[in-house]
């Protein structure tokens, strides 16, 4: 018997925000860290203060090696890819280019590619043959895990021995990972929630107050729900931290850029004013999800309302007043 695989050396391919807090949270399990940024001005930043611009304040170890060459990254044992869905393809790519894919490939994305309709871990494994990929979502702020506060996500694969081998290697005391073995169901989960947050934010940017926010979030879980175990996903991993638990957060906090994003279009901002220059993944989400709710027959309609007004085709208080205007059914 073949002894059992090793994730000491991890390399992170992403310097922004989140990218370098799962850099920390690596380190703190005990990994050596090599991260990759793009663009050499983030590395001259890194290395000149020890800190990642997008997340100021909180020193980066003499474990983390900042980089920006693709080939430092091939004697790491697996990677994680922290980039937005809409860029993972490309990132994925160029990954290939550079080595063969010998180490597992997490994916941090929340999303669905608008493009093709697929979910990160079949992106990465359209974009780089050979791949063993796998998933890791859940309510978590970069900031929190940056600081080293306790914060709880999923990490899911298809093979349940990678899945748990992969979050022992990474987990800390305070960064804490459930393994899983439905990737999908937690794809389905952290892609669903962006829009839901959304959602969320236009309610309040409206000031229709704390009770209405309660029951679009409700409402809009039961969404969520549907179209997951329409799409294969597991009804647990649905109702765990990467679905339940992230909805939870994303849909409660400005923190949130989703939630920023909707609190935006709720105060009556244009869907390009309200975004002012930042990424909000359910943007790109909501009208690629609510197709494929559509065509698997499922309702969605919060959703829909999301990927209606963001594409413009109606204001945002015609598309509440048409949710409120749906015929009442029972609850499920």
């Amino acid at each position: 018997m073949s002894p059992a695989p090793t994730y000491r050396t991890i390399g992170v391919v992403g310097a922004g925000a989140y990218g370098a807090a799962l850099a920390l949270a690596a380190s703190r399990a005990g990994c050596s860290v090599r991260l990759w940024a793009r663009d050499a001005a983030t590395i001259a930043a890194i290395e000149r203060t020890r800190q990642a611009p997008r997340l100021p304040g909180i020193d980066l170890p003499d474990a983390i090696q900042a980089t920006a060459e693709l080939t430092d990254l091939r004697p790491c044992d697996a990677l994680i890819v922290a980039v937005p869905t809409q860029s993972l393809r490309a990132a994925c790519e160029a990954l290939a280019k550079a080595f063969p894919p010998r180490a597992p490939v997490i994916s941090a994305a929340k999303g669905i590619e608008l493009a093709s309709g697929l979910f990160p871990t079949q992106i990465v494994a359209s974009a780089w043959s050979g791949a063993s990929t796998a998933i890791l979502s859940g309510p978590s702020f970069a900031a929190d895990i940056g600081r080293g506060l306790p914060t709880a996500v999923t990490l899911a694969a298809a093979e349940p021995e990678l899945a748990q081998a992969l979050a022992e290697a990474l987990s800390s005391p305070a960064f804490r990972i459930y393994h899983s073995d439905d990737p999908r169901g937690v794809e389905i989960g952290g892609a669903a929630k962006n829009v839901l947050a959304i959602a969320a934010g236009i309610a309040i940017g409206l000031g229709f107050g704390e009770s209405a926010r309660a029951a679009l979030v409700a409402r809009g879980f039961a969404e969520l729900r549907r179209f997951g175990e329409a799409h294969g996903g597991q009804a647990e991993t649905l109702m765990g931290l990467s679905g339940l638990g992230d909805v939870v957060l994303s849909c409660a906090s400005a923190q949130s850029r989703n939630f920023a994003y909707g609190l935006a279009l709720g105060a009556g901002k244009t869907p390009a004013e309200a975004a002012g220059g930042a990424l909000a993944e359910g943007a790109f989400t909501a009208p690629v999800l609510a197709g494929m709710a559509r065509s698997a027959e499922v309702e969605t309609p919060i959703a829909e309302a999301v990927a209606e007004i963001i594409a413009g085709r109606i204001g945002v208080r015609e598309a509440v007043a048409a949710l409120l205007a749906r015929p009442i059914k029972a609850e499920r």
